[in-house]
């Protein structure tokens, strides 16, 4: 009963931290797209639109966030016997494939616009100072957004909001693109307004490759993939250093969300009673749920050893 307060504990102070990190970077980047189409439309320039579409990106990905959040700290029930956790994955998927779908856009849209001007000669208008202001505050803000989401992320084990983290860095990439292209185009001149589309194109791939990463990892553990090899091996020796443990086997891992499931076979003297076999096994639950987190779902099959063979 009181490891299962404690988890309750838990389980609210992490849906309490990221739920209030994902309604702040909300509110910023509501204003952030407000101030970027705004002063896109009055300097005239095509990367600062483009980037305030992106922060509108971050903005629906916070929204799913919360959303999923919400659903994915549901406790266990008769159909999901092993909670909601996999909700998580599922919203990182999206916003991974969100952030793949921005830097495709933004790629498409200014290597266009790169074709245009050196195909066609097709004038790309000269940005306005208002332009590059908005850029560099949305690159300090977007930049601080990921600092503090990434945080919170790693202290909660949430591979969602580490991915929202990333969205904000690749928003905060855009504006530093967008930056360098408005300064460029207004220190040099018409004949350099090109360096706003190229710098764009340039950060769009970088974009691309973080979207890609993201989403197989997330696919992966949809997939039910083992933890891993090194994973495996450090699971096996703190088992069996568990006292009256014989040859571990059969070990089975997985995750579900922001926790991870364990499945192990044990051997024990075939001379032990019931009471002693399943006070080692409450052992080896005890010590890996110290090592991976009280909320690991450690399951431990007991097997005789037959001395005798």
């Amino acid at each position: 009963m009181k490891n299962e307060t404690s988890n309750l504990k838990t389980g609210n102070e992490r849906l309490t931290g990221v739920m209030t990190i994902t309604i702040k970077g909300l509110i910023i980047n509501i204003l952030l797209v407000t101030v970027k189409i705004i002063s896109g439309l009055v300097g005239k320039s095509g990367a600062m639109i483009a980037d305030g579409v992106h922060s509108l990106s971050d903005s629906v990905s916070d929204i799913f966030l919360l959303l999923g959040f919400r659903m994915a700290d549901k406790p266990p029930d008769k159909t999901h016997k092993y909670g909601h956790g996999k909700i998580e994955t599922l919203i990182t998927v999206l916003i991974s494939l969100m952030i793949l779908l921005a830097g495709f856009i933004i790629f498409a849209n200014s290597g266009h616009q790169i074709y245009l001007f050196i195909r066609y000669h097709v004038k790309i208008a000269q940005p306005g100072l208002i332009a590059l202001i908005a850029a560099l505050i949305s690159l300090v803000v977007k930049e601080f957004l990921y600092q503090i989401t990434r945080k919170v992320g790693i202290k909660y084990k949430s591979n969602a909001l580490i991915a929202n983290a990333w969205h904000h860095r690749s928003d905060a990439l855009t504006s530093i693109a967008a930056f360098l292209g408005i300064g460029g185009a207004i220190i040099l001149g018409n004949k350099w307004v090109i360096l706003d589309p190229i710098a764009a194109v340039l950060v769009s791939i970088f974009i691309i490759f973080i979207g890609i990463r993201l989403i197989k990892d997330s696919i992966m553990e949809l997939l039910e993939t083992s933890l891993g090899e090194i994973k495996e091996l450090e699971i096996i020796k703190i088992v069996k250093a568990v006292p009256g443990v014989l040859n571990p086997h059969n070990l089975k891992t997985r995750k579900v969300g922001n926790y991870i499931v364990i499945d192990v076979h044990i051997e024990v003297n075939s001379f032990l009673n019931v009471i002693q076999a399943h006070n080692i096994a409450t052992e080896v639950e005890k010590e890996l749920q110290e090592k991976f987190g009280s909320d690991t779902l450690v399951s431990v099959h007991i097997e005789p050893f037959d001395f005798v063979k």
